[in-house]
């Protein structure tokens, strides 16, 4: 065999070798795949990466559209968007925290509650002039939501996805000023933002 069709041989043979796909189902490199489960995804051995990589599906997401909202719905949502907030408005003003608790979503609850978040809110400079630490999302309900909330008043609302509106007052000057964002889940209406 000539020496050149030797290299080219096994210049071939690496390429080949490198570059193909390669299937497997040990355990062993894959722990959470088992032998009577089949691997979805490929595993393709990448030299300049030093270890495999996993090809992972393309996903396709859908996108809302509000033009398929009807003046119907837009008129119906609207309605019972501005008497929640004449609800939550009384719920402020009588400083009822347990109540309005009740209209936070978990995901929202959950960015109040964060230390950081209530670390970074209680910088601000009206909190900072009245030497008030927020400890706690109660804290935040006083301090924060009871002085500015207690008063809204909603004129507008956008659609945002199929169950999710922003919802917003217009002041004297003609701005428009987002109140809340507001998420339909279970038939009742949720602060989310």
């Amino acid at each position: 065999m000539h020496l050149c069709s030797f290299i080219a041989l096994l210049f071939v043979s690496c390429v080949s070798q490198t570059t193909a796909p390669v299937k497997s189902t040990d355990a062993e490199n894959h722990p959470e795949s088992t032998a009577t489960e089949p691997l979805t995804n490929e595993v393709v051995v990448n030299p300049d990466a030093g270890q495999d990589q996993k090809i992972e599906p393309i996903v396709q997401i859908d996108v809302f559209d509000p033009s398929t909202i009807t003046k119907e719905v837009f008129d119906s949502t609207k309605t019972e968007v501005q008497t929640l907030i004449e609800k939550l408005n009384q719920i402020i003003r009588d400083k009822n925290y347990d109540a309005w608790v009740q209209y936070l979503s978990p995901g929202y609850l959950a960015e109040l509650s964060d230390p950081e978040f209530l670390k970074k809110t209680s910088e601000s400079t009206r909190l900072k002039n009245q030497k008030i630490v927020l400890n706690s999302v109660k804290d935040y309900f006083l301090y924060v939501v009871v002085p500015s909330r207690a008063n809204d008043r909603v004129d507008d609302i956008e659609f945002i996805g199929q169950n999710r509106v922003k919802a917003y007052t217009i002041t004297n000057k003609g701005q428009r000023l987002r109140l809340y964002e507001l998420e339909k889940t279970a038939g009742n209406w949720n602060i989310v933002n």
